[in-house]
């Protein structure tokens, strides 16, 4: 199941992070976390800064908006999205969910 924890400063969640990706795309769920996989390289924090472009992206919130509270030298990550409710980090993830199983 999906860690996903409310907080008075937003949402916090897990993320794994699966670098040097053909594209930049949400994978969908592995074991409590939300996979996805990055174009970037795991160097020099490029990974990380293209996790949050994307997540802000994908949230349609802004890049401030988005912060790796921990796990910035790891592949798995918790976020802080600070203007995104619980809801709607669900409703992403069964949209997106529902993309990856389309094109398989």
């Amino acid at each position: 199941m999906f860690w996903i924890q409310g907080t008075p400063d937003g949402v916090i969640f897990k993320v794994i992070v699966q670098p040097r990706g053909s594209k930049n795309q949400i994978i969908g769920l592995q074991g409590d976390a939300l996979k996805i996989r990055l174009t970037a390289p795991p160097v020099e924090g490029a990974a990380n800064k293209m996790c949050i472009e994307f997540l802000a992206k994908s949230l349609k919130v802004r890049k401030s908006d988005v912060e790796i509270i921990r796990g910035q030298g790891s592949r798995t990550k918790q976020v802080l999205v600070r203007s995104a409710s619980r809801k709607k980090i669900e409703s992403l993830l069964k949209a997106e969910s529902s993309k990856v199983k389309a094109q398989r």
